[in-house]
């Protein structure tokens, strides 16, 4: 990716303080509060441990639901959702950490859900390149659950405000990395 003049570092940086559950995103000249794993960031990602990965990741694409969203503006390949797709989350199954046709044999995350989170989802290219069984599965950037004002917990992804990622978004570009880090 070639980074544009608003975007002198290609990659997305995502920054929290050691424990915390929300933090700062910040690409270009666009900088968002952000919701994180319950676990906060963690060095040693492990399935079901809450925890969002440090590291740089490869955003390989833009899930959406075309029912409730028109395609957002971006360069990322997009896919819609659909009624029957899953994300396998059971590390011992040969599609761990990779999309699925529901009803699957194995656990599956639903990606079509009644909330909103997965309207717009990214996979991250965590722990897909190589597999690690339980190392940790279904890595997104996606739409925050919000209470009150307050963006709440996810299970290990990083969360955005409905406007917030739909300006990110249009920033992006295959080659975009996002980039997580304690502060």
């Amino acid at each position: 990716m070639t980074a544009s003049p608003d975007i002198p570092d290609p990659d997305i940086l995502v920054t929290a303080a050691a424990g915390e559950t929300s933090g700062m995103l910040q690409f270009g000249h666009l900088r968002f509060p952000c919701a994180l794993g319950r676990s906060g960031v963690v060095e040693q990602k492990r399935e079901g441990d809450g925890g969002t990965p440090l590291g740089r990741f490869p955003l390989r694409s833009l899930r959406y639901r075309q029912d409730r969203l028109a395609a957002p503006l971006t360069a990322l390949p997009l896919i819609p959702t659909g009624p029957d797709d899953g994300w396998c989350d059971a590390p011992g199954d040969p599609a761990y950490n990779q999309p699925v046709r529901l009803p699957y044999p194995a656990s599956a995350e639903r990606m079509w859900r009644a909330d909103h989170l997965y309207d717009a989802v990214v996979p991250l290219g965590y722990n897909d390149d190589p597999v690690v069984p339980g190392a940790g599965s279904a890595i997104f950037f996606h739409l925050a659950n919000e209470k009150d004002g307050v963006l709440q917990p996810t299970e290990g992804c990083v969360a955005l405000r409905l406007k917030d990622i739909l300006a990110v978004l249009e920033l992006c570009a295959p080659g975009t990395r996002m980039r997580i880090e304690k502060r």
